[in-house]
């Protein structure tokens, strides 16, 4: 292997809990809200699928299921589904929901897996490119500066820069060109079979990871090493 592509959410980074996004969201406003109310919120907050990088929706709204479908191949249309989501549970200030939408995309709301930089240091000492590829409908670089793992990173192919989404073979075929690297000889690690998934129809090689908690994996990323080492010659 000579390239590694990675997806974000659930693989390199992980979103905070729906409780700890409320509370945020609610103290910089300034609104109160007791325990229970604020659990109880944060619970109907997280089984609507509000929170981008949490939880799905349970089910979709008939109203929604249109944008939804399509919901990372803009800005636009990601805005409307989450923003359409969370407005399905009552808050204390109808300002809140594109105030929470706002959180999702600040540093402070997403840590990286306690491997990550680990492992891209490694990659990146080894001579192997790196590129990361997501879903999503904002740009995430200031979230890879601000947690020091921006410069283990050679390129971004982003649903909504280019109108593609996973499982797209497309963005997949973008992050290679970008990096001057052949599929063949490209890694995908990602934490969705089917949209991750989508990198094996380009020829790429396709290895998954638990979409967990960060505390509860604390090594998941480390096999990447093993896999891209089993392909260096010599190995």
């Amino acid at each position: 292997m000579t390239a590694v592509l990675f997806d974000f959410s659930g693989t390199l980074f992980r979103i905070e809990s729906s409780e700890d996004w409320l509370r945020a969201v609610l103290d910089g406003a300034g609104v109160p809200l007791s325990g229970p109310e604020l659990a109880e919120t944060a619970r109907a907050l997280e089984a609507a699928g509000a929170l981008p990088g949490g939880a799905p929706p349970a089910r979709v709204p008939e109203e929604l299921a249109g944008v939804w479908e399509i919901r990372d191949q803009s800005s636009e249309l990601h805005r409307t589904a989450y923003t359409g989501l969370s407005r399905r549970v009552p808050l204390p200030d109808p300002g809140l929901h594109d105030a929470l939408y706002e959180r999702h995309m600040t540093p402070d709301a997403w840590r990286p897996y306690p491997d990550a930089a680990e492992v891209l240091e490694t990659l990146r000492g080894q001579g192997v490119a790196v590129g990361v590829v997501s879903n999503i409908g904002w740009d995430l670089r200031p979230v890879f500066r601000a947690h020091g793992l921006d410069r283990y990173v050679d390129t971004y192919a982003l649903s909504y820069e280019h109108g593609i989404r996973k499982p797209d073979p497309r963005l997949f075929a973008l992050a290679c060109e970008a990096l001057g690297a052949e599929p063949g000889r490209t890694l995908m690690v990602g934490d969705d079979r089917r949209a991750d998934g989508g990198a094996a129809a380009l020829g790429c090689g396709v290895h998954f990871v638990d979409h967990l908690p960060v505390a509860e994996r604390p090594a998941g990323l480390r096999p990447v090493l093993d896999l891209v080492r089993a392909t260096r010659p010599g190995a």
